[in-house]
């Protein structure tokens, strides 16, 4: 047999889920958070020049927890990014645990620090009863989302695991999509109106879910190392 034909019968390597090495998924997710990356870095830097406006006032009646939400939240979504790259998992055993004990935290920090900014913070122009129900909703879901996925570590499932933790990124996840959501209608549309703006934010944080929870159930290895 010659080397031409050895060559040719020799396996393939196969694609790992995510794209070639298994970037293309977590620079999708980087992507997707740079425009609430931009937007908290703006409000980051109207609250140390101290430029107060009618739109940012309330943040400086307290300032630590909205510091807090955008720290935590960057953090959360662009490491979190990392955990979706199989082929960089197995090369750095280490580096899900270490990535976990960082994310955990932050993720509930970002999660707590939303609810408490909704339950206290004045409303902005724009924002309904609606929109802070599901600010709630979502924010209690990341929550217990993240909570059970630390549950379930702490019991060796880690399927459950996995599970929890995708579901619970997926909703910090949802101001990214709450952008892709709001193009087309600004576009088409113009500005939404109070209930428009609810369901455009709501329909960020629902497409999310959906198409997490299809991947869980359908493609349970798309997401391990």
């Amino acid at each position: 047999m010659t080397d031409k034909s050895l060559t040719a019968h020799r396996p393939r390597p196969r694609n790992t889920a995510g794209g070639r090495g298994g970037w293309l998924l977590p620079t999708v997710l980087v992507v997707l958070s740079v425009v609430p990356l931009i937007a908290g870095g703006v409000r980051l830097t109207e609250l140390a020049g101290g430029d107060v406006t009618p739109g940012n006032a309330r943040f400086f009646a307290a300032p630590l927890p909205v510091v807090l939400h955008i720290f935590c939240a960057a953090v959360y979504s662009v490491l979190g990014a990392f955990q979706f790259a199989p082929r960089f998992r197995r090369r750095r055993p280490g580096w899900h645990r270490v990535a976990g004990r960082i994310l955990v935290p932050c993720g509930l920090a970002a999660a707590l620090s939303g609810l408490w900014m909704t339950l206290f913070y004045a409303r902005p122009v724009g924002d309904g009863d609606l929109l802070a129900a599901f600010r709630l909703l979502f924010g209690t879901a990341m929550v217990v989302a993240i909570s059970l996925g630390l549950a379930a570590i702490r019991r060796r499932d880690f399927a459950r695991h996995r599970a929890w933790m995708i579901r619970g990124y997926a909703i910090g996840m949802g101001a990214g999509t709450q952008v892709l959501v709001h193009l087309p209608w600004l576009l088409f549309f113009g500005l939404p109106d109070e209930l428009g703006r609810a369901l455009l934010m709501g329909a960020g944080w629902a497409i999310n879910l959906v198409v997490v929870e299809w991947v869980i159930r359908r493609r349970p290895a798309a997401f391990s190392s």
